[in-house]
């Protein structure tokens, strides 16, 4: 099927109310109207997910990524995080995402909290998609049992195609798995896939890689091979990297030299707990490596920075701290392209002042629009006031299932619409300077920066 402006539209219902206008602001009412219909039309490059292979998906759920296959695994990741800060107890949402509970029961154990979540950017996604894929409202009383049947019948082979290129409209995804180092992915035009160096650098699993690579980790010169042998083996398929190590700690990653790290790696290796201050030196060490690795193979970097997945455990002291760590990071690495995902909120205001600063800096707004679409509307318009356009990414779904990227997408191209007809309204562009902005924001941008994307497109 072919993405439409009217489709996406009709589906999900992405045309903004705005605000009434008398006769003198005729002409920001038709330049709202015509951005808006220009970026339904347009496609994404998402550049952030973390969808399992199709494969997996028509196959039988199991503890983990896909832990049901019924409705209620529509709700599985960020919907599920609203919903535990909502009220619901950890036990209930573990029965509602799992294969034990039948779909009755599951919406007996929603139906007390979802009134709760279901205005929230996370809420608000997934009836969007429930709307766009199923055409229901939302999650009713009377409408769970069809939402299940249609949930049932759209999964069949080939659906991903059509979910995400033909309903959300996305030109091609970028993944970061969250089961391997890279993914041989059984989609490799649609399905991009980062290389992740978190198991490389931060609290490195020395069995796993060692076994696929085939090469001794006992020294840190052999866990350099080891490191070497994952850019070498998929360096030049992968997209970019991505370590998102700031879930644990700073991004305040010193240059200790491989004299320092490497008895710290061999007590490591021979299963010692080092103590925090040796652990963090010896992270910093191969992080840095891994960096120096990924520019060799010019491969931009993506680092998870600023709001936490789940709930109940965010520090908030370690978060404020990303935008200025980032800014030792750009500082010492000039040659690598740093990608700031996430906007790092909500320290956003600090992290435009690093992208205006800092050329090797693009930011990401991956999964910032479900956060608070609200927040990431002022931040598109704050950007383009303060920031060159050609370092910011304007979408990324951040799910595992490939359904979810279609409510997210709707929202993001709410929030582009509304953010670029106010400033065009308040008088900061032109239309025509909108128009010329859609398409470099929804996709030139990621086409500029990523080579692989570049030589997939070629």
């Amino acid at each position: 099927m072919d993405f439409t402006a009217k489709q996406v539209t009709a589906a999900g219902g992405c045309r903004p109310t705005g605000r009434r206008h008398n006769e003198k602001r005729d002409k920001p009412v038709s330049a709202r109207s015509g951005i808006e219909e220009l970026i339904n039309q347009t496609p994404f490059v998402d550049t952030h997910e973390h969808i399992i292979e199709e494969s997996v998906r028509l196959g039988e759920p199991a503890d983990g990524l896909y832990s049901c296959n019924d409705w209620a695994y529509l709700l599985w990741g960020y919907t599920r995080d609203d919903l535990a800060s909502a009220g619901m107890p950890e036990q209930v949402w573990h029965r509602l995402l799992n294969v034990g509970a039948d779909i009755d029961e599951k919406w007996r154990l929603l139906e007390p909290y979802w009134r709760y979540v279901r205005h929230t950017g996370y809420g608000q996604a997934t009836r969007l998609t429930i709307q766009s894929l199923y055409s229901e409202e939302d999650i009713t009383q009377d409408s769970y049992h069809r939402i299940h049947e249609k949930y049932l019948e759209l999964v069949r082979p080939g659906y991903y195609e059509h979910v995400l290129r033909g309903v959300a409209g996305v030109k091609s995804c970028q993944v970061n798995s969250l089961v391997d180092v890279f993914c041989k992915t059984e989609y490799p035009d649609l399905l991009m896939q980062d290389l992740s160096i978190v198991p490389m650098h931060s609290q490195p699993e020395i069995e796993n890689l060692c076994s696929e690579s085939g090469r001794p980790g006992d020294t840190l010169e052999q866990w350099h091979s080891v490191i070497d042998w994952f850019f070498e083996t998929y360096g030049l398929d992968a997209v970019a990297v991505k370590s998102q190590a700031a879930y644990r700690r700073r991004l305040d990653y010193a240059d200790i030299p491989p004299e320092q790290a490497a008895p710290l790696w061999e007590r490591y290796a021979r299963g010692e707990c080092l103590p925090a201050d040796q652990m963090k030196a010896l992270e910093d060490h191969l992080f840095r490596y891994c960096i120096n690795k990924a520019t060799e193979y010019k491969l931009p970097v993506k680092l998870h920075t600023g709001y936490y997945a789940g709930y109940g455990n965010m520090p908030l002291e370690r978060l404020s701290d990303n935008p200025s760590d980032m800014c030792l990071l750009a500082a010492q690495f000039p040659d690598t392209r740093f990608i700031v995902m996430h906007i790092g909120y909500p320290y956003q205001e600090a992290m435009l002042a690093l992208a205006k600063h800092y050329p090797n800096v693009t930011i990401d707004m991956c999964w910032a629009w479900i956060i608070n679409p609200a927040a990431s509307v002022r931040f598109v318009k704050d950007f383009l006031k303060g920031v060159p356009s050609n370092k910011l990414l304007s979408f990324g779904g951040d799910y595992v299932l490939a359904e979810q990227v279609v409510g997210h997408a709707v929202i993001a191209r709410r929030g582009l619409s509304q953010a670029l007809a106010e400033l065009i309204e308040d008088g900061w562009i032109s239309e025509e300077d909108a128009r010329e902005l859609v398409p470099q924001l929804m996709y030139g941008n990621a086409e500029s920066l990523f080579p692989r994307l570049q030589a997939a497109l070629a």
